[in-house]
């Protein structure tokens, strides 16, 4: 765990099949999906060299219908569950209260101190 570093970036879409055709052709990804079965879709494992090096899943029915395409970064943080006080005291708000993802973290996602969103979270290691 590193304290303070982005691990993880997600690209939140409506034409997912579009957003993998343009990054295969842009950078080479390559992608493997993961059925998310609870949301009835798969979510799509970005792979660099076979490294993972981003998510893209559709956004429909996961963010307001008006939210534009976009990028959620995920910073790293020793322990969200003592950081939401210090995230809310210090200007930033959360607007989805942490949650589990097997295999991965613990998430809260929600907006710095000047409003941009971003996703904190503690790894598993």
């Amino acid at each position: 765990m590193t304290h303070g570093i982005f691990v993880w970036n997600e690209l939140y879409t409506r034409d997912v099949e579009a957003a993998k055709a343009f990054y295969a052709a842009i950078v080479g990804w390559t992608f493997e999906g993961m059925p998310m079965p609870d949301r009835d879709r798969t979510y799509w494992i970005a792979r660099a060299e076979g490294k993972p090096v981003a998510g893209i899943l559709d956004m429909r029915g996961i963010v307001p219908d008006g939210d534009p395409p976009h990028w959620l970064s995920y910073l790293e943080v020793d322990d969200i569950d003592q950081r939401l006080a210090e995230i809310e005291r210090n200007g930033g708000r959360i607007v989805r209260q942490p949650f589990d993802v097997p295999d991965f973290g613990r998430i809260a996602i929600g907006a710095d101190a000047t409003g941009a969103f971003m996703a904190w979270v503690t790894t598993k290691r």
